[in-house]
């Protein structure tokens, strides 16, 4: 490729997209927005109450740095292992690892998701099998309350 056919771009999330996760996002850096070859980053809001469907992304590794907010995500073939991420935290979750945020605050979360993967919902695969696992697990986490700062 000739190097003076390259450019750069300029993103703003103004624009949101609904993923297989069942979560909205902010429009980012994509091979669908931008042409990216070996990555994606996009922004994500989750509501008080909200969260994702079980899922992996079978060949891309995935790294979150946490804006604002406190989340749990869960994450392990039964979805039997959980971390607190807050403001500031960066997780990161291995190729092929199932996982799931979720926010039993009451107040949103924003953070910064980047993956190895750029077409941004080719990856995902959803884990519909693991939902029984998500809900005893959150079940389990609501009766503890919402994280401690």
């Amino acid at each position: 490729m000739d190097r003076t056919e390259l450019t750069c771009r300029l993103i703003r999330p103004d624009e949101t997209y609904d993923g297989k996760q069942g979560l909205t996002y902010f429009c980012g850096i994509a091979a669908e927005t931008v042409g990216s070859k070996s990555i994606c980053m996009h922004l994500l809001t989750i509501p008080p109450g909200g969260r994702a469907k079980a899922h992996m992304h079978e060949n891309h590794e995935t790294a979150i740095y946490v804006l604002d907010g406190e989340a749990i995500a869960l994450y392990g073939d039964k979805l039997q292992h959980h971390v607190v991420t807050k403001s500031g935290d960066l997780f990161y979750i291995p190729a092929g690892v199932p996982h799931l945020p979720i926010n039993i605050s009451d107040k949103p979360i924003s953070a910064i998701i980047a993956r190895t993967d750029p077409n941004e919902q080719e990856s995902v695969v959803l884990l519909p099998d693991l939902e029984i696992y998500a809900d005893q697990a959150i079940a389990r986490l609501v009766k503890l309350g919402p994280p401690a700062g």
